[in-house]
């Protein structure tokens, strides 16, 4: 992938499906430079090994640790920790409008709401999710 200017990229929901190979963990973690981290709090007693593991400073490990701890109850986001080389560590919020929201959720009764607004607009997603928004926004 260098030789042509590109970057492998892994995703998952569980740390055990990195750890649990010895080859994909040290392929993975020798060349990852960007790590990003969603909430970890379900591994917080278990959060040593994955430091370890990820290479983390004791700082980056309580900035991973803070993600979603004191968040503002009057706005609706969530914060990710990004981490490029242990050049630079910081929480940052993420906060996505209502239709992108409306467009990528996975709650079921969300997703069955917002297909039968795109059906009043002949199955177009689009229109569908701007109605949807405009209702909510307008408390319907």
């Amino acid at each position: 992938m260098r030789k042509f200017f590109g970057e492998a990229i892994v995703v998952t929901q569980e740390v055990e499906d990195i750890i649990s190979s010895p080859v994909v963990k040290q392929a993975i973690i020798n060349n990852s430079d960007c790590k990003i981290l969603l909430d970890q709090s379900k591994y917080q007693n278990k959060f040593d090994q994955i430091q370890e593991l990820l290479g983390l400073t004791e700082k980056e490990k309580a900035l991973v640790l803070s993600v979603n701890k004191a968040n503002d109850p009057d706005k609706k986001y969530k914060e990710v920790f990004i981490s490029l080389g242990s050049m630079l560590s910081k929480v940052y919020r993420t906060e996505v409008s209502l239709e992108e929201y409306l467009a990528y959720t996975t709650e079921e009764s969300e997703k069955v709401k917002m297909n039968a607004y795109a059906q009043k607009f002949g199955g177009d997603i689009k229109k569908g999710i701007a109605a949807m928004a405009r209702d909510i926004r307008n408390g319907n």
